[in-house]
């Protein structure tokens, strides 16, 4: 291994290791800690033991039942002492979605526990859970993340039954842990007419050969054997859904998308995501974790629906750029063409329904992996088949190493003799499940620390407006002009460009309350000149069609008869609730 490598490595590790104990820790109301991952229960526990701490900013809630019975739990975060949570930016945080991407969980917590543990002692905590609402569902998929956690096997998808071989029956075929050592690995069969032979240094390792070169090894696949006679292995186990392929927004039926279900919304994970989605429609910015590959992904994920308006576009460059300096060795790109392509997944309907600036990121980027998956430095990806070949190789022997030196042999099991009822005498072993896309226990809290870093950087770039420049001119006797500036300090617009030109949501309403009426309204547009841009009066309000721009100023000029003081409103669905006063005299 390089000495850069190593390097990189140690560093990681003393981060991560200086991580599991900040500062704040020793004086928590609630010690959690982020070596190790929580099960169900445990999560459960954690999440009441903070919501019984900090009642006063949390209430946790059970959205619905999945297959097996488990609670899919929300949080809300949100300090009433300085207003409702439906009158300020919503902030909205998702993980474990896919059965085998768990440690989104974690970061869910961790990013609940020091907000709460550090409103008071953090400027940054306190300020976001003054301003802003928090909307949290640490694990949509309790059912695999059980199965990951506690049992042999890891599934990706949810577990309603579903009959994947078209035999009749349900889930019958699953894979098994035909040694019984804990965990099911892999299966491999000596075979002179194989695809691959032993690495020549490193016999755990198979590497592919050339065309036209002799075999050694053929891959099986998991362990398992055939349960239902019908001459496959393995092919028919729990569940067979993809739950972030169906959200009613570019759905695209299973023989388009596999596992997309009969139709959008079909499953119970993404039903209660979807109501507690639309009954908090104040949610601006969010955020779901996935893995692996290190790497904060934008919208869209799709080709078939363009890029974003630019206005939008610049939003998430501001924010997903910054996000790189968060997130050392991630990678800032666009689904669809730096990925691939994603039909009917909760980013896009988060951004083309809900109107909401919304990242995905791939946790855990692989120490060990040799190129970025778009190709080096972004360019195309590799099409020569020996030089794919000879990455592949690479990143095995890296894998080994990494194993070897860092994981001290923790999540390998070594290649052993068993008698298989249908293949004969092959072997088992390879990484097990915690050997990849999941971090290393030693990493995690640094997994947690700078994701949950990212979350708080995005929920405080949402919109945060100021009064300004409030002027009351007399004109007649109960007559007023009132000239006033309401800007935005974030890089977040109240609404969103793309949520304007769909009309997805109701626009910002500006209204003034007390002992006066409106009779005009305008936007100024020089205020040298003192022209205006007329805009339509109504019930004393006016509605501002385009919101508050990113880092904007809107400058109003108004008409009021009346007398005393009055309170100005601006009121918008996604960038909160401002009010101020203005005395007429």
């Amino acid at each position: 291994m390089k000495k850069t490598n190593i390097t990189r490595l140690l560093t990681v590790m003393v981060i991560s290791l200086g991580l599991f104990f900040p500062l704040q820790i020793h004086a928590a109301k609630v010690k959690l800690s982020f070596d190790h991952f929580y099960d169900n229960a445990e999560l459960h526990e954690a999440l009441k033991a903070l919501e019984d701490a900090y009642p006063e900013f949390m209430e946790v809630k059970s959205l619905a039942k999945t297959i097996q019975g488990r609670d899919i739990w929300s949080v809300i975060l949100n300090n009433a002492t300085t207003g409702p949570a439906e009158q300020k930016p919503g902030y909205y945080i998702d993980g474990n979605i896919h059965g085998n991407e768990i440690q989104g969980t974690e970061v869910a917590l961790y990013a609940i526990w020091y907000l709460l543990e550090n409103y008071g002692k953090s400027d940054l905590a306190t300020r976001l859970l003054d301003e802003k609402a928090f909307y949290i569902i640490p694990t949509m998929n309790p059912d695999a993340r059980e199965y990951f956690i506690n049992k042999e096997d890891y599934y990706r998808t949810g577990f309603i039954p579903l009959d994947e071989d078209r035999d009749g029956v349900a889930d019958e075929d699953p894979a098994e842990d035909l040694n019984g050592d804990g965990f099911i690995t892999q299966m491999r069969k000596k075979d002179p007419d194989g695809m691959y032979r032993l690495h020549p240094e490193d016999s755990r390792i198979l590497i592919p050969v050339r065309p036209g070169e002799k075999g050694e090894y053929s891959l099986l696949g998991q362990e398992g054997i055939d349960n239902d006679g019908d001459g496959l292995i393995n092919e028919d186990g729990l569940g067979g859904y993809d739950m972030n392929r169906n959200y009613g927004f570019n759905w695209q039926p299973n023989y388009v998308q596999q596992g997309a279900g009969e139709y959008p919304f079909c499953f119970p994970e993404t039903i209660a995501t979807r109501d507690f989605l639309l009954a908090n429609p104040n949610i601006m910015g969010a955020q779901n974790f996935h893995n692996s590959g290190g790497m904060i992904l934008r919208p869209p994920g799709a080709k078939n629906m363009g890029d974003l308006p630019m206005a939008d576009t610049a939003i998430y460059d501001y924010i997903g750029k910054n996000g790189e300096k968060i997130l050392p060795g991630y990678r800032y790109i666009v689904i669809y063409k730096d990925l691939y392509t994603v039909y009917g997944g909760s980013i896009d309907f988060f951004v083309n329904v809900l109107g909401a600036y919304t990242f995905s990121n791939e946790l855990d980027m692989s120490p060990t992996f040799s190129f970025p998956i778009g190709g080096e430095q972004g360019g195309e990806v590799e099409q020569d088949p020996e030089m794919i070949r000879m990455r592949a190789i690479l990143d095995q022997v890296r894998q080994m190493e990494y194993h070897d030196l860092v994981l001290l042999g923790e999540h390998y099991m070594d290649w052993t003799p068993y008698t298989h009822p249908l293949y004969g005498e092959i072997e088992i072993g390879g990484m097990t499940k915690f050997g990849s896309r999941v971090p290393p226990l030693f990493q995690l809290a640094d997994t947690c620390h700078r994701n949950a870093a990212f979350c708080f950087y995005h929920a405080d770039q949402l919109p945060r407006l100021n009064f300004e420049n409030i002027q009351v001119k007399k004109i007649d006797k109960n007559l007023y002009q009132i000239d006033m500036a309401i800007t935005n300090t974030r890089v977040t617009p109240t609404i969103s460009s793309i949520a304007v030109q769909k009309k997805i949501h109701r626009a910002d309403r500006f209204k003034i309350v007390g002992t006066a009426s409106l009779l005009a309204a305008g936007i100024l547009t020089d205020k040298y000149r003192g022209t205006t841009q007329k805009i339509d009066t109504r019930d004393d309000s006016v509605w501002i069609t385009s919101g508050v721009s990113s880092f904007g100023t809107l400058n109003l000029r108004l008409l009021v008869k009346g007398k005393g003081e009055i309170e100005l409103i601006y009121d918008s669905l996604k960038g909160g609730t401002y009010t101020t006063t203005a005395t007429l005299k």
